[in-house]
């Protein structure tokens, strides 16, 4: 097995040398995650000096936005994020930045952000010059909206529009995105060329009360907004009750401790970028818990046409990462899947093929069709092959399985 029980603390680029082969930054990535904490620590005291500094500045034009405030003059724009860990600044003189990042503000949005910007420091050595970059955050409406599940508010490019327009507008040169939010589709004048070395891609059951999913006794509640999770889990339990657990991962970690459900199940990838994996009661076997397409990677999109950026990316991209996100896709894509269809798909290197599993669900578990295909570890082979995947399991599964489940093709 590719997995390992939960006492073998060895990620996917220790047991599975394809995800991150051929790669410097992958190890790398460990060290840039944890300088972003201590970095941050640097910045919470800047915050505060620059606001011992600039008081009549703060006074005058300071605007918030939820969670995110930002302070502006003619020459320079502070942005501040705070969380329930820590407070992050980040300053940029206008007139020197080479690259502003885009970002939601969200904790876990923002350690992507902090980590794509630790390696473009690393990587180019102009953008570690004081000033050669910019965070700018921006809150989108899936943020904003919280107390619905995604599918009645739109889908999931709800956590990109926003996001896409700074991007076309110019008010920002990169998007960093968590690939399993963006739609099939991009916006016409945007391109996503580059994905950073992926995590690891298994979903981690968290409960004070049980340890593993079939302890769950019937009528257990289940905090979820994933139908993808629903499903798999009411087809080993139909009986369990799974809820609406929508929020930042520390919120709903929050909201577990106080007994608002008996177990959640969260993105393992998200768990160790945020350093919370000390919460995790066990880690599901991808034959327990099929991801979601593109669980674990990071995508980072630019405008078409913009050479400086382009460059600054395609020495980031990790190509076997590129190459596994886009077949799942191309699966996703096949199956015209929306926010209403719970679909899962993997594809990854082993011994040098390419290895495909994905699944799609009725929302209460009561029908799940599955797919296994392997074919060659090489970008447009392994798209073809996923992409066949989905034609077949769509065929199989028969036009009835999917009436009433389509929304949009706005599943990411």
């Amino acid at each position: 097995s590719l997995y390992q029980p939960q006492s073998d603390t060895r990620t996917l680029h220790d047991r599975q040398p394809g995800i991150f082969r051929s790669s410097s930054m992958a190890s790398a990535m460990s060290a840039t995650i944890q300088m972003a904490v201590s970095r941050a620590t640097v910045s919470t005291k800047r915050n505060n000096h620059m606001r011992k500094s600039m008081p009549a500045l703060a006074a005058r034009d300071t605007r918030s936005f939820g969670r995110s405030t930002v302070l502006s003059t003619k020459s320079q724009r502070c942005q501040t994020m705070s969380s329930d860990r820590q407070a992050r600044l980040v300053v940029c003189a206008d007139a020197n930045c080479l690259c502003k990042i885009g970002t939601r503000g969200s904790p876990l949005a923002m350690a992507q952000a902090y980590l794509t910007r630790d390696l473009l420091e690393k990587t180019y050595p102009e953008l570690a010059e004081e000033g050669a970059l910019e965070i700018v955050i921006i809150k989108t409406t899936g943020d904003k909206v919280l107390n619905q599940p995604l599918a009645d508010i739109g889908g999931k490019g709800l956590f990109t529009k926003e996001i896409d327009d700074a991007l076309l507008d110019g008010r920002i040169d990169i998007a960093v995105h968590s690939m399993k939010d963006v739609p099939t589709y991009l916006p016409e004048g945007t391109v996503l060329p580059c994905n950073l070395p992926r995590e690891d891609v298994r979903d981690a059951f968290i409960s004070a009360k049980y340890k593993c999913v079939e302890d769950l006794p019937d009528n257990a509640t289940v905090g979820s907004a994933s139908l993808r999770r629903q499903a798999q889990l009411l087809a080993v339990n139909s009986t369990l009750q799974v809820v609406n657990f929508r929020g930042n991962v520390q919120s709903r970690i929050r909201k577990l401790s106080e007994g608002v459900v008996d177990a959640t199940l969260l993105a393992y990838a998200g768990l160790r970028r945020l350093e919370l994996t000390e919460h995790i009661t066990k880690i599901l076997s991808i034959e327990e818990m099929l991801p979601a397409v593109a669980q674990g990677a990071i995508g980072i999109a630019c405008r078409t046409g913009d050479e400086r950026q382009l460059g600054y990316l395609a020495g980031l991209n990790h190509e076997d990462t590129r190459i596994a996100v886009a077949a799942e896709r191309a699966f996703l894509e096949a199956l015209d899947g929306s926010c209403r269809t719970p679909i899962a798909g993997y594809a990854r290197e082993v011994e040098g093929k390419m290895v495909f599993d994905g699944l799609v669900a009725k929302p209460d578990g009561s029908q799940c069709y599955k797919v296994h295909k392997d074919g060659a570890w090489e970008h447009d082979a392994a798209v073809a092959v996923c992409r066949q995947a989905g034609e077949e399991l769509k065929e199989q599964a028969g036009e009835d399985f999917f009436a009433g489940l389509k929304v949009d093709n706005n599943w990411g």
